[in-house]
């Protein structure tokens, strides 16, 4: 059984953080609608990888859910946004306050037309403030979070991963259930808001609060953790392998591989935070260590003692571990123009009592345009005219 079977969502959105919302909806059963541009949305052609420019991020963030075209900025174009929103109970969108308003997406306009709907929203900085106007990326939270600072090493390194795209839409993917739960109970619709720099803020807060404390002012260190050790990388004889270290149990288990129970007599090491403070001692001792193993048998040797460990893996690599295949995390999924099916994540949450299979790739543009048309009433003369008016 789909969860939200009976869910239908709107979906306005582009790159990341609204389309990953709206596909964790969609993996949940709702049927989310993708609105997009007559000439396609900016999104569908980043990261291109078919003749005509079709890209991997749209596939892997836009499966389960249906396609049409739409300008909502025509009359006509109006009148047929009106029709969905009616059918509507959620609506994504993460375009500035004044495009929104713009679009007929302000949630004053939507619960005009529907008084229980949900409108579900995210920005760079918040609605509000000296920057609330302004546009951003991933890149700019992570960067005036502090997280850059602390990633790098004399100069600041910006994650390759969009971490803080894929944490501010599942928390609107939260926010949006919690909406739709409210509604349950009291029939009243809402609009919830994230924003990407909130987002990188809590991610980031404990080392906030700790700056605000103890003022310990950290520069960055790499790989190596700076509150406990050993938490680095380490090169082994034909690869490398994160061992992540935290509380004193695991460090006994450490001392104990290593085979030298002096440290945990040195009052150095007494704690995480002091372990942290002289983690350089404790990473070149376990560089010495994995200097000598291959990477296979540096893992078995940390799995055996219960070490939390792992190998780098490239891309390609990643397809191929044993972990990775066993456990099914990448499901073939064909789309036109792909010289073999693109290898989309699957929900990585399991339900013992409900379906969040990949049910149908990503649409090609427009895919649906006619059937949702259909749907809202339009006969195939009304949408022959408004595909010759360039209204879909």
């Amino acid at each position: 059984m789909a969860i939200l079977q009976d869910v239908r969502v709107l979906d306005y959105s582009r790159y990341i953080a609204g389309p990953f919302c709206g596909m964790l909806l969609a993996d949940l059963g709702a049927d989310v609608i993708r609105i997009e541009k007559v000439d396609g949305g900016e999104d569908r052609y980043y990261q291109s990888v078919t003749e005509d420019g079709q890209g991997a991020t749209f596939m892997s963030l836009n499966r389960n859910k249906r396609g049409m075209t739409l300008n909502p900025r025509k009359p006509e174009g109006q009148e047929i946004q009106r029709r969905l929103v009616a059918t509507a109970d959620v609506v994504i969108a993460n375009v500035p306050p004044e495009t929104l308003a713009s679009m007929g997406l302000d949630y004053a306009t939507l619960s005009a037309i529907k008084p229980d709907i949900i409108l579900t929203t995210s920005t760079a900085f918040g609605s509000g403030g000296p920057y609330g106007s302004r546009v951003g990326f991933d890149g700019v939270a992570q960067a005036m979070s502090g997280n850059m600072h602390l990633t790098g090493y004399e100069e600041p390194l910006k994650n390759h991963l969009p971490y803080v795209d894929y944490a501010t839409a599942s928390l609107n993917a939260v926010a949006t259930l919690a909406a739709i739960i409210h509604r349950m109970r009291t029939g009243e619709g809402q609009h919830v808001e994230g924003c990407l720099l909130g987002s990188a803020l809590t991610i980031a807060n404990g080392v906030l609060i700790e700056q605000a404390v103890l003022e310990k002012n950290r520069v960055g260190t790499g790989n190596r953790g700076q509150t406990s050790a050993p938490s680095d990388l380490f090169r082994t004889r034909d690869g490398w392998v994160l061992v992540q270290v935290v509380g004193d149990p695991l460090f006994e288990r450490w001392a104990k591989l290593m085979g030298e129970p002096h440290w945990l007599e040195d009052p150095r090491y007494a704690t995480d935070e002091l372990r942290g403070d002289n983690g350089v001692d404790i990473s070149e001792r376990t560089l010495v260590w994995a200097a000598e193993r291959t990477t296979a048998q540096a893992m078995d040797e940390l799995a055996a003692a219960r070490i939390p460990c792992g190998e780098v893996l490239t891309p390609a690599e990643t397809f191929a571990n044993e972990q990775v295949v066993d456990q099914e995390f990448f499901q073939p999924v064909d789309y036109p123009g792909l010289s073999r099916p693109a290898p989309l994540a699957r929900m990585p949450l399991d339900f013992s009592g409900a379906d969040t299979g990949i049910r149908r790739r990503a649409p090609t543009l427009g895919e649906h345009t006619d059937a949702i048309l259909a749907e809202l009433g339009y006969d195939s003369a009304m949408i022959g005219g408004l595909r010759a008016r360039r209204v879909v």
